[in-house]
């Protein structure tokens, strides 16, 4: 049985986490930790631990995780360039999933953008809008800046440099090689993300909502599952490897 460890666990997302773990009959629940517990104590009581927190907090249990040669399933969002290069050199001393988003429905959206943007997307103004709950700190979500990501990639454009993000003050016409994102906050929205290309005399979208917070928390489980069977020492992977797409 996978013993797993859940960061945050008096929080919303920690909570939904738990309860998928009880759930599934292939893991169990090893320790749960909120802020300011000293997961170094615990480590012999998990093989895998969840965090959905904050990057700082993140960075410090991954060190922790690394040392003691634990794997981690991360679902936090909000990292900056900095911060991401401190996840990938981790990555060189333990195993782990690291994702945006662990819902597998939004997994199989980043394949159909991928597909979208290959046929249509040179001749398309590319527009991204997603939508969360007030309470979420960071936008636009990781979510919507892995689709646009996705996009780019796809159409061999560089995300750092053709992404816009609000259109105020810009006065001249649109730039079809810019991907457009916009953002909403409010009530208790758990998630929406719509990317739009728009054709002369036609429009395509493909659009994910999440109306549960436990479909971030199944996959999560699913990701740690998948990670307790790798045998490398190291690497990092995404929830395309963890459902083989």
């Amino acid at each position: 049985m996978i013993k797993i460890a859940v960061v945050g666990a008096s929080g919303r997302m920690g909570q939904t986490i738990i309860e998928a773990i009880q759930q599934n009959n292939q893991v169990t629940l090893g320790v749960t930790l909120n802020q300011g517990d000293e997961l170094a104590l615990v480590v012999d009581q998990f093989d895998v631990l969840i965090d959905f927190t904050r990057p700082v907090a993140t960075l410090g249990y991954l060190a922790i995780c690394a040392k003691a040669g634990k794997k981690m399933v991360i679902g936090t969002t909000g990292f900056s360039e900095e911060e991401l290069t401190q996840l990938e050199n981790f990555a060189l001393k333990t195993p782990i999933v690291f994702a945006p988003n662990m819902s597998v429905g939004v997994s199989l959206t980043l394949k159909l953008l991928d597909m979208a943007a290959k046929v249509i997307g040179a001749e398309a103004d590319i527009e991204i809008v997603e939508a969360h709950h007030r309470h979420k700190v960071d936008a636009p979500s990781g979510t919507a800046l892995k689709m646009g990501e996705v996009v780019a990639n796809a159409l061999g454009r560089d995300l750092s440099t053709c992404a816009v993000y609000g259109r105020a003050g810009i006065e001249e016409p649109r730039d079809r090689q810019t991907i457009g994102f916009s953002t909403i906050r409010g009530g208790d929205v758990v998630g929406e993300h719509t990317v739009s290309f728009f054709m002369e005399g036609e429009r395509v979208e493909i659009t994910h909502k999440a109306s549960s917070r436990m479909t971030f928390a199944n996959g999560a489980v699913r990701a740690a599952i998948w990670l307790d069977g790798v045998s490398a020492e190291q690497g990092l992977y995404s929830m395309k490897n963890v459902l083989d797409l």
